[in-house]
């Protein structure tokens, strides 16, 4: 017998119409997240779950560089290009079209190219 609430678990498809020219909402960033540029940070937030652990939306950044750490996300670029460095580790090219996993606590410097833009799912 399933569960009450199974759709968490459900396999889906997501089309979001327009999610080149979205209209976002600014993200300001923590002044001492900047390195170098003046980059701008902008989101929505599509789909959150109840317990508010997963979330979905699209995001975007300005050229510009910028220190992060992340939470498990699993993103694909939409547009745009970034080199994402992680602390000890890989050092990620990103561009149209690319899916990418960060882990979470991976402490990462981004290198924002071109203006990019995500559509992700974290989860928390």
């Amino acid at each position: 017998m399933p569960a009450a609430d199974d759709s968490a678990l459900a396999s889906f498809v997501v089309n979001i119409p327009g999610i080149a020219d979205a209209d976002l909402q600014p993200e300001p960033l923590d002044p001492s997240q900047i390195v170098a540029g003046e980059p701008v940070v902008t989101g929505k937030v599509l789909w959150e779950s109840p317990d508010g652990r997963q979330i979905r939306g699209i995001w975007q950044i300005t050229p510009g560089v910028v220190t992060d750490t992340e939470a498990n996300e699993l993103f694909v670029v939409v547009s745009g290009r970034a080199t994402i460095e992680v602390e000890g580790g890989a050092v990620l090219e990103v561009g149209p079209g690319d899916a990418c996993v960060l882990r979470e606590g991976d402490r990462t410097q981004w290198t924002v190219h071109e203006t990019l833009r995500k559509a992700y799912h974290i989860s928390l």
